[in-house]
């Protein structure tokens, strides 16, 4: 057999194996989902990640056939159960609810991280962007005089190291939101993590801890109770759920300060590209309907349900725009 032969039929089976992989995928995509899909929650129940994994899961199990489970690993902030999925066989029935946290802000927070967040993963949609807030447990601004953002931050350098800051976590948005407006002002809190919004809400209203930069919608309802006092967003601009809100950069002239959050559904790294589309394409039908779009709207979060390649996009993006913003707070967890 001479050696072109031998070239030409190892050509020949390479294009074979190829094509036979390409139809294993589209048939895996054409009878997928078999059986019920986890949804991984990085983060403790109650905050906006476990909102908006909620929001998503009913729509998506009736137009499927079949039940998205929320599953919430709390741990590392939001780091374990990124890894979870990350180490996931690629067959669709494992997503991720990632934020801005996981998939933007880690890479530059942590010294290691047990994954990859942009090869590891493919990226589905983005389900919702939110601004945090700045909020303080209402009795407990009312006994220190505090009632907006200047007052805070004159009774803070009044008061060195009295005051605690909470947040769902080492390495979230609402950690690092804390660290930005810590560097900006010159102030010093102590930083208390929590293993997600919820248990960190539940220490704000029952006044363990006094100040916290959270995602908009798991503060939403505790603002409109009075159990917490909204002082301003973190967001560039204001929010169209509370209008009359000013934003950090406004209320304390602290001129470029922004810390919002997004969230989105991820899948492991080689997951078919058909059932990615599939899940996107149907996650953002879910988006647009009114009974959940007007709910989120509401809670201050702003539905999108963008392409994959949009999401990877901005994935990449906010990684690029975070680290010199990690680095400037000189916030480090490792």
């Amino acid at each position: 057999m001479t050696s072109g032969v031998r070239h030409a039929r190892r050509a020949l089976a390479v294009v074979f194996a190829l094509s036979a992989l390409l139809l294993a995928n589209h048939a895996s995509g054409q009878t997928w989902p078999a059986k019920s899909v986890r949804i991984v929650v990085p983060f403790a129940p109650g905050g906006t990640t476990d909102i908006l994994a909620r929001a998503v899961a009913p729509e998506l199990s009736k137009v499927f056939g079949q039940s998205f489970i929320v599953d919430n690993r709390a741990g590392a902030g939001g780091n374990l159960g990124a890894d979870i999925v990350a180490k996931a066989a690629p067959d669709g029935y494992t997503l991720l609810m990632g934020t801005v946290g996981t998939h933007g802000i880690n890479k530059s927070l942590y010294s290691r991280l047990p994954y990859d967040p942009q090869k590891d993963f493919a990226p589905i949609t983005m389900v919702a962007g939110v601004p945090n807030v700045m909020v303080m447990n209402t009795d407990k601004a009312k006994a220190l005089g505090i009632n907006s953002v200047p007052d805070f931050i004159k009774y803070a350098k009044a008061h060195p190291g009295q005051l605690n800051m909470a947040s769902s976590g080492n390495g979230t948005s609402i950690h690092l939101a804390g660290e930005l407006f810590k560097t900006m002002t010159g102030i010093f809190m102590t930083h208390i993590p929590y293993t997600g919004s919820g248990p960190a809400m539940m220490g704000m209203v029952s006044g363990t801890v006094d100040v916290m930069f959270d995602n908009l919608p798991s503060s939403m309802a505790q603002i409109k109770g009075g159990k917490l006092k909204a002082f301003a967003v973190t967001s560039s601009q204001r929010s169209g759920a509370v209008p009359d809100l000013p934003t950090i950069e406004e209320a304390a002239k602290l001129k470029g300060f922004e810390a919002s959050s997004w969230f989105g559904l991820l899948a492991p790294a080689g997951t078919p590209p058909e059932i990615v589309l599939r899940i996107q394409q149907e996650t953002a039908k879910a988006l647009n309907l009114p009974s959940i779009k007007e709910k989120l709207l509401a809670q201050g979060a702003i539905p999108s349900g963008n392409t994959p390649q949009e999401f990877a996009a901005l994935i990449d993006a906010e990684i690029k725009k975070w680290a010199p913003v990690v680095k400037a707070s000189g916030a480090r967890v490792d």
